[in-house]
């Protein structure tokens, strides 16, 4: 058997991301961007890859052009071509729109029809013989030219409501034509899962056809909807990567095809794919220039985070008792957040995850939870910390090297100068290696110039410290105490190229917080060069 099998014809996976996926607000996918975002879904496995609406938008048309030149070699997926029916009252085979399918090369086409009545007569302006027409002139059209049709019913759960006749006739023109599965959209994302299966199971009970499902996010149930029509005999899913579309969105590939393999037990991707889900929806991401969702259910980096300590008491018995799958079978991973919530069983597996064996150490322990609470208590946060909370444990442990410097000074000045440039210099008096070390630097703010003058201070006698990067910088002030006085939480994030790790620090004063943090980082780059973990 090819390991690479997936479910064949049986049931498809669609995917939309560039085309509906695209209209999401501050998306705009370059022809590149198409292109990679099309291999990453490739590589994935899913069946179908909308790329777009060759013919409307001038990148798509390219888009068609390059996959056709050899620009995209599709290993899995069938490319899929999306437009509209030809228009009313034009032949099919003049209708300009029509030949760009065509010339796109793709081997499937999506036609787009209006199945609601008020739809056909307020937005078509026409009649329903003539929209019948139109579907099945178009689809027929297609067929002849070699293209494998499927027929997406805008509108269609809000159009069987009201005229269910109509909106059948429509699928019916479609089949007639030799459309190979009607698409019942949600396209205003209105439905509810109970009442969509019901649809669903009754079109497919009137007609016999073969019906997919297209649903968008507005009540937050496009991924509920889309898993409860194939429930109700369903086998085309519509989805786009995580969940990008226009308003709210659309049905998430990554929450559904989670929930058919791991809930329902359908094989819809190639073996070894579902593995794959995390570091592709990442990926897509990064393509997109949108943050990845932390909470995205299956793929986010909380997906499988616990904080509360009753939880973590129960994961260390076994995991399974509170992660709904193992978090692996998705290329996921469980995390245990410390922060006053924790309990000894979650400062155990966080030990863990340090490579620190803290079998017969209850003392140590509890000391490192004690420490812990008292810190968030003053406005430390550790759940988004792991680098500084990995010094917290190791010094409660007594297994913290010496630091590689210690801090005699550090002084901060504001220079606003006569022709209103604003620059900040600082100066810090360190000892490192046994020498005490003066240096002295500019920056465009107090903490660019504190962490410049440490570096010129410390990169002599550490060599490692060039690789160091400030990635992020990130400050909160914390509310507890008003105005001026208020405490301020500084998170930084660094990396040296290989791999990230985030610190903490906490004061009235920004800087010093700031300080607390920068220094954090360095001795934990320390004691990670000279214990690898």
């Amino acid at each position: 058997m090819n390991p690479m099998a997936g479910p064949g014809d049986e049931f498809h996976v669609y995917d939309t991301t560039l085309r509906d996926g695209a209209q999401r607000e501050g998306i705009s996918y370059s022809v590149t961007d198409k292109l990679a975002v099309a291999r990453l879904l490739d590589g994935l496995g899913v069946g179908f890859i909308e790329g777009g609406w060759p013919g409307a938008l001038p990148k798509d048309t390219e888009f068609f052009a390059r996959a056709a030149a050899g620009d995209l070699e599709l290993k899995h997926a069938k490319l899929v071509a999306f437009g509209a029916t030809r228009k009313a009252g034009v032949k099919v085979e003049e209708d300009p729109q029509v030949k760009a399918l065509l010339e796109s090369q793709a081997p499937v086409v999506t036609l787009v029809a209006k199945s609601d009545l008020r739809h056909i007569e307020r937005a078509l302006r026409t009649d329903t013989d003539e929209n019948l027409r139109m579907v099945r002139d178009t689809v027929r059209f297609l067929k002849d030219h070699g293209r494998r049709v499927f027929l997406d019913a805008e509108h269609f759960f809000d159009g069987y409501a009201f005229s269910p006749d109509t909106s059948l006739k429509v699928l019916e023109s479609a089949v007639e034509g030799g459309a190979d599965v009607v698409v019942l959209c949600d396209t205003n994302g209105g439905q509810l899962p109970l009442g969509l299966a019901e649809t669903v199971a009754e079109v497919i009970e009137k007609t016999g056809f073969r019906v997919g499902i297209h649903c968008q996010d507005d009540t937050s149930c496009a991924v509920a909807n889309t898993v409860a029509a194939v429930q109700a005999g369903a086998t085309h899913v519509q989805c786009t990567a995580n969940g990008y579309g226009e308003r709210a969105g659309n049905a998430d590939l990554f929450a559904v095809v989670g929930n058919l393999v791991t809930k329902l037990g359908m094989d819809v991707l190639p073996t070894g794919a579902l593995a794959e889900l995390t570091r592709v929806s990442h990926a897509l991401a990064e393509i997109a220039n949108i943050a990845p969702d932390t909470h995205q259910a299956y793929v986010g980096s909380s997906a499988f985070a616990h904080k509360a300590g009753l939880h973590a008491s129960a994961i260390k018995v076994d995991p399974e008792l509170y992660n709904h799958i193992v978090p692996d079978r998705v290329g996921n991973d469980m995390r245990v957040l410390v922060t006053e919530m924790a309990g000894r069983a979650s400062i155990e597996l966080k030990g863990r995850e340090f490579g620190l064996d803290l079998t017969g150490r209850s003392k140590e322990v509890g000391s490192a939870l004690t420490r812990v609470k008292e810190l968030e208590a003053k406005g430390w946060s550790f759940e988004a910390a792991d680098a500084s909370m990995e010094l917290l444990l190791r010094s409660e442990l007594s297994e913290l090297d010496t630091p590689p410097f210690t801090l005699e000074s550090y002084r901060v000045v504001l220079d606003h100068r006569s022709d209103g440039e604003i620059v900040s210099e600082a100066t810090v008096k360190v000892h490192v290696a046994r020498e005490r070390v003066i240096a002295t630097a500019e920056g465009n703010g107090p903490v660019h110039a504190l962490d410049a003058a440490l570096r010129k201070a410390l990169l002599p006698h550490l060599s490692w410290l060039d690789t160091v990067e400030l990635a992020d910088y990130k400050v909160r002030i914390l509310t507890e105490h008003p105005g001026t006085d208020a405490v301020t939480r500084v998170l930084v994030e660094s990396t040296d190229g290989e791999r990230e790790w985030t610190t903490v620090g906490v004061h009235g004063n920004i800087v010093e917080a700031s300080w607390l943090a920068l220094c954090d980082a360095l001795v934990h780059k320390s004691m990670r060069s000279s214990k690898p973990v």
